[in-house]
C-alpha cells in the first residue's frame, strides 16, 4: 500500500485498507472461524498494529485539549477588545452545539444503530478487549448523583491527566484560560505563545498519526469482521445513516431556525450566498483550510461587519465545532450499544458534556475529533478498538460535519451580528 498510495489521497488509501480489512476478516470469519492460525493472526499482528495506533491517539489527547481550551477561552474572554462580541460569541458555540449533541444523543437513541448483535457477543468482544484498553488508560466507571460534580473539579490536574479523567482536564483547562483571559495580554503572552506552539505541534504530530490510518484501519476492521463475519457492515451502514440524519437535522432545522429568529436573515438567501464556503468546507474536510473562504463570504456575501466576521470564524475555525461534537456522541453511544454498555441517563448527560467541551478541544483538520472520542470511550469502559469500525467511512462523515461547523461559523457571524454597528475595526 505504501508504494502505490505515494501519490494517493489519504481517504483513498482509507478506503482501501477498509475493504482489504473487511474483505480478509469476512473470508477468515467464513472459512476458518476459531482456527489457531486465524487467532494468532490477530493476537500478534492485527491487534498491536491497531493498539499502537490508539496510543498514538491517546498521547495527544491531554496536551490538545489543554491547548485548544485555554487559547479558545482566550480568544473568547479577552475583556480588553471584544468584550461583548465575545460573550455573544461564547453563548452561541454553547447553545448551538448543546443542540447538536442533543439532537445527536435523541438520534442514536431512538434508532439505536448499534443494536442488532446479540448482547453475548458484544460481552464477549468488551472483556476481550477491556484489559488492553485499560492498559492505555485507566477504564472508569461512569458518574451518577453527587459524584459527577464533585468529579468536574479535580482534585489533581496532573493525577486528572495521567487516569484519564477528562472532563477534570477540561474544567482545570478552562479555568486556566479564563484567569489567562482577565490577566491580559502584556503578563501572559510568554506562556499563551507556549501554548499556541503546544497546539501548532498537536495538530502536526495529528497529521502523521493519520497517514498511519489505513494500516490501522485495516488491522482494526480485520480483527472484528473475523469475529462477527457480516452483521458488523450491515450496522456501519445503520451508523452512517444516523450520522448523516442528525446533521442533516440540525443543518436544516436549528441553522434555519436561528437565521430568522436571531438573525433575522431568510435562510434561502444565506444559503445561496454561503454556497462557496459551504462547498469548500464539504471537498476540503477543514474548518482551517476553510477559514479564508468563510471570511469572505461572511464579510462581503452576508454583510457581516468586518470585525464581527474575523472574531467570529476565527474563532469558530478551532472552538465552534457543533458538527464534531455531534458526531463524537453519536459515535460514542454507537459503540457502547455496538459492545453492549448500558448506559445511564446521566452517563449520557456527561457524555454530552464532555462532546460540547470536546468539540471546542477538537482541531480543525480531518481525524481531530479522532482522539478526543478514544479518551470518551475509555472512560465509559467502552473498546476503544471500535474506532477501527469507523475510520473507513470516517473520510464522508469528516465532509459532512465539517460542513455543518463551517456552517454553523456563518450563522454565528449572522446572529453575533445582529444589533452590532456596521463600523469595520
Amino acid at each position: 500500500m505504501s508504494e502505490v498510495g505515494k501519490g494517493m489521497p489519504l481517504h483513498t488509501q482509507m478506503f482501501i485498507g477498509f475493504v482489504l480489512g473487511a474483505v480478509a476478516g469476512i473470508s477468515a470469519n467464513l472459512f476458518a472461524a476459531d482456527h489457531w492460525l486465524l487467532n494468532g493472526m490477530i493476537t500478534y499482528v492485527a491487534n498491536p498494529v491497531g493498539q499502537i495506533f490508539l496510543r498514538l491517539l491517546f498521547m495527544l489527547v491531554i496536551p490538545l485539549i489543554f491547548s485548544a481550551l485555554v487559547l479558545g477561552v482566550v480568544e473568547i474572554g479577552d475583556p480588553k477588545s471584544l468584550g461583548r462580541i465575545g460573550g455573544k460569541t461564547l453563548l452561541y458555540i454553547m447553545v448551538v452545539t448543546s443542540c447538536a449533541v442533543t439532537i445527536g444523543l435523541l438520534c442514536v437513541n431512538l434508532l439505536e444503530p448499534g443494536r442488532g448483535l446479540p448482547v453475548e457477543v458484544g460481552q464477549a468482544i468488551l472483556a476481550g478487549s477491556a484489559d488492553s484498553a485499560g492498559a492505555i488508560v485507566a477504564k472508569k466507571e461512569g458518574f451518577s448523583g453527587i459524584d459527577l460534580l464533585l468529579n468536574i473539579v479535580p482534585r489533581n490536574p496532573f493525577a486528572s491527566a495521567v487516569n484519564g479523567d477528562l472532563i477534570g482536564v477540561m474544567f482545570f483547562a478552562l479555568m486556566f484560560g479564563i484567569a489567562a483571559a482577565v490577566l491580559g495580554d502584556e503578563k501572559t503572552r510568554g506562556f499563551l505563545s507556549a501554548v499556541q506552539g503546544v497546539y501548532d505541534i498537536c495538530l502536526r504530530l495529528i497529521d502523521w498519526i493519520i497517514k498511519l490510518a489505513p494500516y490501522a484501519v485495516a488491522a482494526l476492521l480485520f480483527s472484528i469482521t473475523a469475529k462477527l463475519g457480516l452483521d458488523v457492515l450491515k450496522q456501519l451502514l445503520y451508523f452512517v445513516f444516523t450520522v448523516v440524519l442528525a446533521l442533516s437535522l440540525h443543518f436544516f432545522v436549528v441553522f434555519p431556525l436561528l437565521l430568522s429568529l436571531v438573525g433575522r436573515m431568510s435562510p434561502i438567501t444565506f444559503f445561496k450566498r454561503a454556497e462557496s464556503a459551504i462547498l469548500t468546507a464539504f471537498s476540503t474536510s477543514s474548518s482551517s483550510a476553510t477559514l479564508p473562504t468563510t471570511l469572505r463570504v461572511a464579510e462581503e456575501e452576508l454583510g457581516v461587519p468586518r470585525r464581527v466576521g474575523r472574531f467570529v470564524c476565527t474563532l469558530g475555525a478551532t472552538a465552534n465545532m457543533n458538527g464534531t461534537a455531534l458526531f463524537e456522541g453519536v459515535t460514542v453511544l454507537f459503540l457502547a450499544q455496538f459492545f453492549g454498555v448500558d448506559l445511564s441517563l446521566t452517563q449520557q448527560i456527561l457524555v454530552l458534556a464532555l462532546c460540547v467541551m470536546g468539540g471546542i478541544g477538537a482541531a480543525g483538520v480531518p481525524g481531530g475529533s479522532l482522539p478526543v472520542i478514544a479518551m470518551i470511550l475509555v472512560m465509559f469502559g467502552i473498546p476503544p478498538e471500535g474506532i477501527g469500525l469507523i475510520l473507513g467511512v470516517d473520510r464522508f462523515l469528516d465532509m459532512c460535519r465539517t460542513t455543518v461547523n463551517v456552517t454553523g461559523d456563518l450563522v454565528g457571524a449572522v446572529v453575533v451580528a445582529r444589533g452590532e454597528p456596521d463600523d469595520s475595526a
